[in-house]
């Protein structure tokens, strides 16, 4: 027990001394959080339309998410993020680089989902998915391969992102997340364009110092 809160202790000076990831601390556990929650509800509409393989393999996502980025887990997956920030300068550029210019996909993203969210009939909404969808597929994987560039490393937070996008690709993900309504998948680009936005500020003004 002693042992582990050392560790605990460690983890967080090392994220504190880091500031663009201590700012980001919450947003990236808001951000597992809000995925835990949409890959369960994702399981739970398979099941309910008998598509159960469909349901394990989104349930096998949301165990990721529970056991990578739960409790200690989390902890360890920023501890190894914050010693990657440190030490890798060319991965930092290529992150800050790859993530500030997903923000206009994800800008377009927002506002289509913004739109979706606006429309008050099932019958108009599922016009609006079907005449839009190859648009909104496109800029989810966009945003995807460019997040696979920042988690370039194996490991807790590559494996999530990587299997997520076999799923947008193969099993009809994006699908189910319209269907279960945008709120959940709004929040999640939300924080993505939040994170990208602080990253590329923090490192802008270092590179000014």
């Amino acid at each position: 027990m002693a042992s582990r809160l050392v560790t605990l202790f460690f983890l967080l000076i090392l994220i504190a001394s880091l500031p663009v990831l201590s700012l980001s601390f919450s947003q990236f556990k808001s951000l597992f959080s809000l995925a835990h929650s949409l890959m369960s509800r994702v399981a739970n509409l398979r099941a309910s339309r008998g598509d159960f393989s469909g349901s394990q393999r989104a349930r096998v996502i949301a165990n990721k998410l529970e056991r990578g980025f739960g409790g200690l887990g989390f902890l360890a997956s920023m501890w190894s993020l914050a010693w990657d920030y440190a030490k890798n300068y060319a991965w930092r550029d290529l992150a800050f680089s790859e993530l500030y210019d997903a923000v206009p996909d994800m800008n377009e993203l927002l506002r289509a989902l913004a739109e979706l969210t606006g429309l008050e009939s099932d019958t108009a909404r599922a016009r609006w998915v079907s005449r839009n969808y190859q648009s909104l597929f496109r800029l989810c994987n966009s945003i995807l391969q460019r997040l696979l560039k920042v988690f370039w490393k194996s490991g807790a937070w590559r494996d999530v992102v990587e299997t997520i996008r076999m799923e947008v690709m193969d099993g009809g993900l994006l699908k189910d997340c319209l269907e279960l309504g945008s709120g959940d998948l709004r929040g999640m680009i939300q924080i993505l364009k939040d994170l990208a936005l602080n990253f590329h500020s923090s490192f802008g003004r270092r590179n000014e110092l």
